[in-house]
């Protein structure tokens, strides 16, 4: 795949995971209850992978080769982990997203995942096997970095619960390493479709049992809302997981999850102009967090384009 395409898509990712996230933190707030709307959102999009897996003969021979893969002991238990990060993503989008806003959320993301982008390629830990920690992708990580200082600058610190900032970061780093173990587990039973599929069963189980005890201890919303959109975060998760499990061999983990996050960061920014949370910064401080956040992923991939002299 040409470099250009697949950084479209990881673009493509971050627009979807941005539109996600407040759909789920929308969710939380009419419900009042950030994990039954990450469960909706999980359960919904669980249904449809079940679905597709079902109809499509990819899906019905990635769901062949994962079992044999299983019984051989070919794929480890750990590539099949990959929905805990799902499920801590769903969760914080609902508990977050809709007091901070979409661009403070995404801010935190692009630190956990920048940091562990990093890390991951290192140790060729993504399909795409060691990859090299250049000045260029240094460089650009510490752009993505300066993106979430800008974000920072203010009185965010003390106007924002410490979890609240938190929880985004930890769930970048998730996000980083869940793109390339998907990306792992894609190769090993030959479809992305197959390989989202395992994500939402893990990240409905894990949901399933956070709510189930949520709910028994504070108790079920009161009713749920009627408009349909507020339902969407799983379907937009199922498209995102299945092309970030798509595109990591091409790119990556850093390059994907710096792709990503211009997408996060120019859709947050529209909705957080459109449709302001209570601590989402302003107008201009975001535009200053795009345009570093677009230098460093122009930084990062410029020596993608080099090739050495023969």
């Amino acid at each position: 795949m040409p470099a250009w395409l697949a950084i479209a898509g990881a673009v493509l990712v971050g627009v979807l995971t941005a539109a996600q996230a407040r759909v789920n933190g929308q969710l939380g707030a009419r419900l009042d209850d950030g994990l039954t709307a990450a469960i909706v959102s999980f359960a919904t999009g669980l249904v449809i992978l079940l679905v597709l897996s079902a109809a499509l003969p990819a899906g019905r021979r990635g769901v062949r080769a994962l079992a044999h893969g299983v019984r051989a002991r070919t794929i480890p238990w750990w590539m099949l982990a990959g929905g805990l990060a799902g499920a801590l993503t769903v969760a914080t989008q609902g508990l977050t997203v809709a007091f901070i806003g979409v661009s403070l959320f995404t801010v935190g993301l692009v630190a956990g995942q920048t940091v562990n982008g990093l890390v991951l390629d290192r140790i060729g830990y993504s399909p795409a096997g060691v990859v090299a920690v250049t000045m260029g992708r240094v460089a650009g990580a510490g752009l993505a970095l300066a993106a979430v200082g800008i974000a920072l600058v203010g009185d965010t610190l003390g106007s924002v619960p410490w979890w609240m900032l938190l929880l985004p970061f930890l769930t970048g780093v998730g996000i980083a390493w869940q793109q390339a173990t998907n990306g792992r587990l894609r190769q090993r039973v030959g479809t992305p479709l197959t390989a989202t599929l395992v994500n939402f069963v893990g990240g409905s189980i894990a949901l399933g049992i956070a709510a189930g005890i949520h709910i028994a201890i504070e108790g079920a919303p009161a009713s749920f809302p009627t408009d349909a959109w507020l339902y969407l975060g799983g379907p937009i998760g199922v498209t995102y997981i299945f092309l970030s499990a798509a595109l990591v061999q091409y790119t990556g983990v850093l390059l994907l999850g710096l792709g990503a996050v211009v997408g996060q960061l120019l859709t947050s920014v529209l909705i957080d102009a459109v449709w302001p949370a209570a601590a989402a910064p302003g107008l201009g401080q975001s535009a200053a967090m795009v345009a570093v956040a677009l230098a460093s992923v122009f930084v990062a991939t410029a020596h993608r384009r080099r090739r050495p002299s023969s």
